[in-house]
């Protein structure tokens, strides 16, 4: 069945990218799998009618975007794409984008998605994202009120467990890049802002009792009411930071 996928490819586009597009369409396809073992260079390179060079070439770039990997000694090889690489995707992209017009549209993201992601979490959370969650109650509550860094991470985090907790990937590939902006602001707030953390905790405490109890549209309002209170803040902030200018 592979015999059709190593095939002359001709010349009209730049042969490197040519390569690298059969190869990636033969992935997309299903016609190569995890796992699977590319013939050898001198194979490919007479099956596709191409040099060596652009071979390596469109190698190079498979490899970097992580659709194959190049073992010494053993051969090339499919790689199974992983949730944390197309997470490290996301986070890249959203850090380069990182302005208040972003910062904007992703509390609106948040507005849109958060309160059902915490009704879904309730439905489908197990045992152990109870205690993930407990857990990190525990250590934000305890945690040394000058750290603000450790507490917007743990306020991150809370979030996340959440997330997971829906047991849908779908949720945490899009959800968790978004978390991972929301330091540089929380950072801010709990530095900032007299009796936040407290909010933030019992809107946790809350959120998290509503989950435990499998209480669906307790934890959908719970969640909301949070939302609405970190997007007032933030709101607020980027008011204050525009006057300075």
């Amino acid at each position: 069945m592979k015999d059709d996928i190593f095939q002359n490819i001709g010349s009209k586009l730049t042969l490197s990218q040519r390569i690298e597009r059969t190869i990636e369409s033969a992935i997309r396809e299903k016609k190569l799998v995890a796992g699977d073992k590319l013939p050898t260079e001198r194979e490919m390179c007479e099956s596709f009618g191409v040099s060596r060079t652009a071979l390596r070439e469109a190698l190079r770039r498979l490899s970097a975007r992580g659709l194959v990997s190049i073992h010494k000694g053993s051969g090339m090889y499919v790689t199974e794409l992983k949730i944390e690489e197309a997470i490290k995707t996301l986070n890249l992209y959203y850090d380069l984008k990182f302005d208040r017009n972003l910062l904007s549209q992703i509390i609106e993201v948040r507005m849109k998605f958060e309160p059902q992601i915490a009704g879904l979490a309730a439905i489908n959370r197990s045992d152990e994202d109870l205690a993930e969650m407990r857990e990190n109650l525990v250590a934000f509550e305890n945690c040394n009120p000058d750290d603000t860094q450790k507490e917007a991470d743990l306020d991150n985090k809370f979030h996340l467990i959440i997330t997971i907790a829906t047991s849908n990937p779908i949720m945490q590939v899009t959800m968790e890049p978004i978390y991972s902006l929301l330091p540089r602001m929380r950072n801010y707030i709990y530095g900032n802002i007299d009796g936040e953390k407290e909010n933030t905790l019992r809107y946790h405490r809350q959120i998290f009792e509503a989950i435990r109890n499998q209480d669906i549209e307790k934890a959908t309002d719970v969640m909301r009411d949070h939302l609405i209170r970190s997007s007032e803040i933030y709101d607020t902030y980027m008011k204050d930071a525009s006057e300075r200018k």
